[in-house]
């Protein structure tokens, strides 16, 4: 039998690595803000919240990873060592690293102290694996940009490394995350943990002159490309195009569980998915999915096709495998497309308490759904599919409609649904 890889998820909060240990993960990573690429929507910003995270995660037999990933400016430099002297008395099981006087000060000072390499570092060949090893390093997170083959190389060429590889979540459009463009549009420097996503914005393309861009293939002419963002109007941005368009554009998201089997076969140590900025029920959805797949894949059983679906139901703008196979076969594309587009789901509401005398499950709305929809809990024991026949109010008033975020409505789930995430079939 295959050995299991680590299933590593994203943690913004207790309550997202609570979230991710109930669905299956084996590890969390999450980081401080003044040191980790996510200063925003990040609940370990205090060392008691670390401390919490820490102590209850190893209680729990799992694995917690600080994140302290920037690229620091001289200022942040000589403040580092005092401020990470409290994070480090907590026992973090690895700290993801990506600049090398960082690492080399933390390997100086706390040489003990596991080190893994960040994805930012963008190590792309065996001969870099091995440099990083040489300096004590214990782990380190492949580039992205990487085919399944050279993965499977650089196994073959360092056997006694751990691999880390990013199996779900968002793709930037810069090498790896090393991305400009929040600093150009924004002055917040994305290599120093505030990416405020521009590349994901809403963008209408026109010219200096008031024409059309020249199209693909077409003959330069004397003209000014500029981006309007939805959200500021009037606030033309210059950009550059050639023949194959521009580059200021958003990535679909990254989706690999189909290569889960091989990743396996491959021997990779850690399957990580992204989303430190994302919701509990996307952590639930993603962990409970890939750890499904691992455990099938580690059984030799094929992929269950469900799972496509099932990550479907995750907000995303379209899914990619990235550079982990560079050519499909049309079978292979007819195979995803036929059981990912079907049956999808949307996320609805939180099942928070189960109310006895009424025999109703109380719902936290997040989008609107109605009396008669078809949905799914998402539960750490099994998910659970069933019609809403039942919904009333606060006042007990029977329902049709629950609006929205905001609103709270009792519907008819099962008590042993508590606590699960609630979608609605679309």
């Amino acid at each position: 039998m295959a050995k299991a890889p680590e299933l590593l998820a994203p943690a913004g909060s207790l309550l997202m690595m609570r979230t991710a240990f109930d669905f299956g993960a084996d590890a969390i990573y999450a980081g401080q803000p003044r040191y980790s690429l996510r200063v925003r929507n990040n609940s370990f910003g205090t060392i008691a919240a670390l401390k919490e995270g820490i102590d209850e995660a190893h209680a729990r037999g799992k694995q917690f990873f600080v994140v302290s990933n920037i690229f620091p400016h001289n200022a942040k430099l000589t403040t580092y060592l005092e401020d990470m002297a409290p994070v480090i008395a907590l026992k973090p099981d690895a700290l993801i690293m990506s600049d090398p006087g960082l690492i080399d000060m933390v390997r100086e000072t706390w040489p003990e102290q596991n080190v893994h390499l960040s994805v930012q570092s963008n190590t792309v060949n065996w001969a870099a694996v091995r440099f990083w090893k040489k300096l004590g390093l214990t782990r380190i997170i492949l580039s992205r940009e990487l085919s399944l083959d050279e993965v499977a190389e650089i196994r073959q060429q360092c056997p006694d490394i751990e691999l880390e590889v990013f199996v779900h979540g968002a793709l930037c459009i810069a090498y790896s995350g090393r991305c400009l463009l929040s600093g150009y549009f924004n002055h917040r420097d994305p290599n120093q943990g505030s990416c405020t996503n521009s590349c994901r914005w809403d963008y209408k393309v026109s010219t200096s002159d008031g024409a059309a861009p020249a199209g693909c293939g077409q003959p330069p002419q004397e003209q000014e490309i500029l981006l309007e963002e939805r959200m500021r109007p009037g606030e033309l941005m210059p950009i550059e195009e050639d023949e194959h368009g521009t580059y200021i554009m958003n990535s679909k998201d990254l989706r690999a569980i189909e290569h889960v089997q091989r990743l396996v076969e491959i021997g990779v140590d850690s399957l990580k998915i992204e989303g430190r900025t994302k919701s509990p029920y996307y952590v639930a959805r993603t962990a409970q999915s890939y750890r499904k797949a691992i455990d099938d894949a580690v059984a030799g059983k094929p992929l269950d096709p469900n799972l496509l679906r099932e990550l479907d139901g995750l907000a995303n703008r379209g899914y990619t495998d990235g550079f982990l196979q560079r050519h499909h076969d049309a079978d292979y594309q007819n195979y995803l497309r036929g059981h990912s587009e079907s049956d999808r789901s949307l996320y609805v509401g939180d099942a928070v308490a189960f109310d006895a005398a009424r025999g109703l499950m109380e719902i936290e709305v997040k989008n609107k759904f109605s009396l008669g929809d078809r949905i799914e809990c998402v539960h750490p024991s099994g998910n659970f599919i069933a019609p809403v026949l039942r919904m009333e109010n606060r006042k007990g008033e029977a329902v049709t409609v629950a609006s929205g975020s905001g609103h709270r409505v009792w519907i008819d789930l099962p008590a042993q649904y508590t606590n699960s995430f609630v979608a609605r079939f679309v």
